[in-house]
């Protein structure tokens, strides 16, 4: 068996940040599922969901060393690396006649590398995987418009702007409606 079985999370991700391809190797084992799962939510097909796995699994190799160790959680943070990875690529696929900032060194560190507080929860996947039920009873005691515009806004990455004029309604109302969905959702998890 290998040694790096036995290495934690962070353990791996400082090994990686030292350019050890055996640890990235194990981190992609743990990892690579529920990351391809979660860019698949995301992605419009598997070949842009593949791609995105690969840029993550680049982007953790490269930048592995922006972690915090000692204050966020790998899984957020591999799971926000995912997420803000998938949600520009589905950004720049549809805004073809939009200016948007030149994909850059400059640009990944600050919108694709997750910065995380050390205010957030810390999670694994462990925790994830048994609170899993419980978010999905929350969700689904929203109303399929709450559910909408959650999706529109965290899965599809629109802004308010752009859900607004999907929606044709005004971005006031767009907040609103984000902000009601997202407090029932809260309430619906106390509760659940």
């Amino acid at each position: 068996m290998s040694k790096y079985k036995e290495f934690t999370d962070v353990e791996l991700l400082k090994s990686i940040s030292k350019f050890d391809s055996r640890a990235l190797e194990e981190l992609y084992d743990r990892y690579s599922c529920i990351l391809y799962t979660l860019t698949k939510k995301i992605a419009p097909d598997q070949e842009t969901t593949e791609n995105i796995l690969v840029d993550v699994f680049s982007i953790i190799w490269k930048k592995a060393e922006k972690l915090d160790f000692e204050k966020a959680s790998v899984f957020t943070w591999l799971i926000s690396l995912a997420r803000n990875k998938a949600i520009d690529v589905v950004r720049r696929s549809r805004s073809s006649e939009m200016k948007l900032d030149p994909y850059d060194d400059k640009y990944e560190n600050y919108f694709i590398v997750p910065t995380l507080s050390s205010e957030i929860d810390s999670l694994d996947l462990e925790s994830a995987v048994k609170f899993t039920p419980k978010v999905e009873r929350a969700l689904s005691k929203l109303t399929d418009a709450q559910k909408y515009v959650i999706h529109l806004a965290f899965y599809e990455g629109y802004t308010l702007d752009e859900i607004a004029d999907k929606l044709n309604i005004p971005i006031d109302t767009v907040r609103s409606k984000i902000l009601t969905a997202l407090n029932i959702f809260k309430d619906n998890l106390a509760v659940g």
